[in-house]
């Protein structure tokens, strides 16, 4: 096999300890090993790194463990070295056959041949803002199970809030779950606390609010409702953080994405800190929605197709996208809500919503690319582009059904 890399590394990277493998392949075509254990301290990686440019190498491959190839790659990244993060499952070695030092021997040697795919890694300021996106979804999901337990606490005390105010932990059910937690008693005198349109539902209320209300439910509530407070105060820190570290140019590609159908500031703010505001990263918007794990996977044996779901890819952008597929499949009027209906008429709902959000994807590709707004194409997109095989389409059908079909064009 040709040899890509003469002077290569691969690391086999754990909690407590890196092996490292330096390869060097001579003119006459003949491969040397030398192979050597470091700790995982700041020191220890340090005499890493000095050990490699004594070697010569110039690439250095390791797998996607965890967390743990982070301070690794941190520490080698400025050192002139050009790493490549490989996925664990693209580098499995035979069973039986697994130790430490194999394992790192057979990572140089597949990466001096070439036949490592890189992952998609960032630089420094990015992997930042990945941090503080995801550490705010993680926050909001927290919110979102503590809201549940609201929920399950006012269903033990027989209060049905929740049936009547679609929101609880808006304003006006926080005023009655105050009121709860402060001994109120009087049913109507908490309906009497709705605003804006759940005012029109005062009865409801009053009948709903009528239940079996404890001293432990009072604790119980008061401890959620203070819970949810914090992780509101917490999002909002983390908003303020994400706006001060975004550059302008990132701040820019949130303000174009935002204009697409389905997405907000928030989502616009996580899908850039997953893939940035620079496409030359990906040759096509194919490479990056497969990337991402939201296009049809292969699995083909013997002129048989066995299955396409999906990979698994980057499971964050996929959730953001997912949430704003579901919010562009509701807007009236547009082209991705026009999308979702004609696949999930024949395929289902949750598959139109992941061609909705690959639509998403692929808008939000070329907007970065080209550095253009969103434009909508229209309900009417697909019938306006494909007219001729539209007409003939319902032109069959009426013949099936028997009618004589005779077309004449419009004045």
């Amino acid at each position: 096999m040709q040899v890509l890399h003469p002077h290569c590394a691969g690391l086999d990277v754990h909690k407590d300890s890196v092996v490292a493998c330096v390869r060097h392949m001579d003119e006459r075509g003949r491969a040397s090993e030398a192979v050597r254990s470091f700790g995982t301290t700041t020191r220890q990686l340090l005499e890493l790194g000095d050990w490699l440019a004594a070697e010569g190498v110039t690439h250095v491959a390791m797998e996607s463990t965890g967390v743990y190839w982070k301070p690794v790659w941190n520490l080698l990244e400025g050192r002139g070295l050009e790493l490549l993060l490989a996925n664990a499952h693209h580098v499995k070695q035979v069973p039986g056959r697994k130790t430490d030092v194999k394992d790192c021997q057979w990572i140089a040697q597949l990466l001096q041949h070439g036949l490592l795919r890189p992952s998609f890694v960032p630089d420094r300021p990015q992997r930042e803002l990945r941090d503080l996106t995801r550490q705010r979804a993680q926050l909001v999901m927290d919110k979102t199970r503590v809201a549940n337990r609201v929920h399950k606490t006012l269903e033990d005390a027989n209060i049905k809030l929740a049936s009547v105010a679609s929101d609880v932990l808006g304003k006006s059910g926080r005023d009655m779950l105050r009121a709860l937690i402060a001994g109120e008693t009087d049913a109507a005198a908490m309906a009497q606390l709705a605003r804006m349109r759940l005012r029109t539902k005062i009865p409801q209320l009053a009948e709903a609010l009528r239940g079996g209300v404890n001293e432990h439910h009072r604790f119980m509530l008061k401890m959620l409702l203070e819970q949810v407070e914090y992780l509101e105060q917490q999002v909002e820190c983390f908003d303020r953080r994400i706006e001060q570290v975004m550059t302008p140019f990132e701040m820019e590609a949130v303000r174009r994405l935002d204009t697409i159908k389905g997405l907000n500031v928030r989502a616009a703010q996580n899908v850039v800190a997953e893939i940035g505001h620079d496409m030359g990263r990906f040759p096509t918007a194919d490479h990056l929605c497969s990337w991402a794990g939201i296009c049809p996977g292969n699995n083909q044996s013997a002129g048989k197709r066995r299955s396409g779901r999906t990979t698994q890819g980057n499971r964050w952008l996929k959730r953001t996208l997912t949430q704003c597929a579901w919010a562009a499949a509701r807007c009236k009027d547009s082209h991705l809500a026009a999308r979702y209906k004609r696949v999930a008429a024949r395929r289902g709902r949750k598959r139109a919503v992941l061609a909705v959000a690959h639509s998403q994807l692929v808008a939000a590709y070329e907007m970065l690319k080209r550095g253009e707004d969103y434009h909508d194409l229209g309900p009417d997109y697909r019938d306006r582009r494909s007219g001729e095989r539209l007409t003939r389409q319902l032109v069959d059908r009426l013949t099936h059904l028997g009618y004589k079909v005779t077309l004449e064009p419009a004045a």
